[in-house]
C-alpha cells in the first residue's frame, strides 16, 4: 500500500483496520505492519501522521518518509523487471534532454528512468539546495523510492557531477549499482583553483551568472545556438529544433535555481567522488567541446576513476549525446550489455 501524499496518514489507517479485520495470527499483523509505505513533504502532517499510525497501533511508523518525490517529475518507462538505466541531465535542462537516449534503450528492453533536477525542467522552484549534495540526495530519493538496484547512471555535463556524488556517497554504499557513466561531465571541477590550475577562470562562470541574470531568454537562445551543440564552427549544420528545444526545457525552469546551479557545476571539486566511484565508469566527450574542454574534464576523470574506460570524439561538441546520437547511443549500448 503506498501513499505518496499521505498527508495525516487517514489512507493508511483505514488500509489498515481493512486488512486488521482479515488477520488471524501475529504473523499476519507484522505483515500489516510491513505492506505500507507513505511519504509526506509537509512538516506538520507528517508528524501527524506518524502520530495517527502510533496510535492506531503501528509500533514503528518508519515507512513514512518525510519527503517530496511528488516534486520530482519522473519518467519510468519499461519493464519493471528489467535493469534501470536512470539518466541524469544536465545544466539548464531537464529530463526530456535525454528522450532519443530513453527511447533507444526502452526499445533495447531496458526500465529507463529520468527526473527534472530540482528547479529544472518541471520540477517544483524550490529556492534551496541547489548544490551537488542536494543533487545527489534527490536522486537517492529517486532510486530508492523505485528500489533500483543492478543500476547503469548516465549523466551529462552537470549531470555528471550529480552522478558521481550519488554514485560514490549513496549508490555503492546501498550496493545499487552496477556501472555508470560520465559524458562530457564537469568533474573533477571546472573552475581554477591551486589544485587545478589549469581549470577556467571564475570570469567565465561570472559571465553565465550575468547571463542568466540580466536576459536568460536570450542567454539560452545564444548558447544553445552557439558553442552547446558547435553551431557556431564554420560548416555546421544548424538544427533550429535543437535550438529551440534546448531553450524551451530551460525556460521552464527556476531563474534562481539556475543562477545558484552555477556555482554547483563550476566550483564543487569532486576529487574524492571520482576516487571512490569503485564501479566500472565509461568515460565520454569530444575534443571540440566548448563547454567543458576534454583536457580538464575527461581526461582527469580518467586518471581519478579506478575502473575508467575513456573515448574522445574528434570534432564532436559538448550537446553531441542530440547531435550525435547515431554514433553514441551504440557505443552507450555496448558498455551497459558488456
Amino acid at each position: 500500500i503506498l501513499d505518496p501524499a499521505c498527508g495525516t496518514g487517514g489512507f493508511l489507517v483505514c488500509a489498515i483496520e481493512h486488512l486488521r479485520k482479515q488477520a488471524k495470527t501475529a504473523a499476519h499483523e507484522q505483515t500489516i505492519q510491513d505492506c505500507f509505505a507513505g511519504i509526506e513533504k509537509k512538516h506538520l502532517p507528517h508528524v501527524l501522521c506518524m502520530t495517527n499510525l502510533l496510535l492506531h497501533g503501528i509500533d514503528v511508523p518508519s515507512n513514512v518518509r518525510h519527503d517530496n518525490t511528488l516534486a520530482r517529475p519522473l519518467k519510468d518507462w519499461g519493464p519493471k523487471d528489467a535493469q534501470p538505466i536512470m539518466f541524469h541531465h544536465g545544466w539548464p535542462l531537464s529530463s526530456d534532454d535525454w528522450d532519443t537516449q530513453m527511447l533507444f534503450f526502452l526499445n533495447e528492453g531496458y526500465r529507463v528512468v529520468a527526473h527534472d533536477r530540482r528547479g529544472h525542467g518541471r520540477s517544483s522552484q524550490i529556492g534551496t539546495g541547489h548544490d551537488m549534495d542536494h543533487y545527489a540526495s534527490d536522486a537517492d530519493a529517486v532510486a530508492r523510492h523505485l528500489d533500483l538496484t543492478n543500476a547503469v547512471h548516465i549523466g551529462h555535463s552537470t549531470g555528471g557531477g550529480e552522478v558521481a556524488r550519488y554514485v560514490a556517497q549513496y549508490g555503492i554504499p546501498q550496493g545499487r549499482i552496477a556501472k555508470a557513466v560520465l559524458v562530457s561531465a564537469v568533474p573533477p571541477i571546472m573552475a581554477k583553483t591551486e589544485a587545478y590550475p589549469n581549470g577556467l577562470p571564475i570570469s567565465v562562470f561570472d559571465g553565465f551568472r550575468d547571463g542568466t541574470a540580466t536576459n536568460r531568454a536570450q542567454f539560452f537562445q545564444d548558447v544553445a545556438a552557439g558553442p552547446f551543440y558547435g553551431f557556431n564552427r564554420e560548416g555546421a549544420t544548424v538544427q533550429p529544433g535543437v535550438i529551440a528545444n534546448w531553450w524551451r526545457q530551460g525556460m521552464m525552469g527556476s531563474a534562481q535555481a539556475h543562477y545558484a546551479g552555477i556555482k554547483a557545476f563550476s566550483e564543487t571539486d569532486q576529487t574524492d567522488d571520482l576516487k571512490a566511484m569503485t564501479v566500472p565508469t565509461l568515460v565520454l566527450a569530444g575534443d571540440d567541446d566548448q563547454v567543458v574542454p576534454y583536457h580538464q574534464g575527461a581526461e582527469l576523470q580518467a586518471k581519478l576513476l579506478p575502473d575508467a574506460t575513456l573515448k574522445i570524439y574528434p570534432g564532436f561538441s559538448h550537446g553531441m549525446l542530440t547531435v550525435n546520437a547515431d554514433v553514441i547511443n551504440p557505443d552507450l549500448l555496448a558498455f551497459v550489455r558488456g
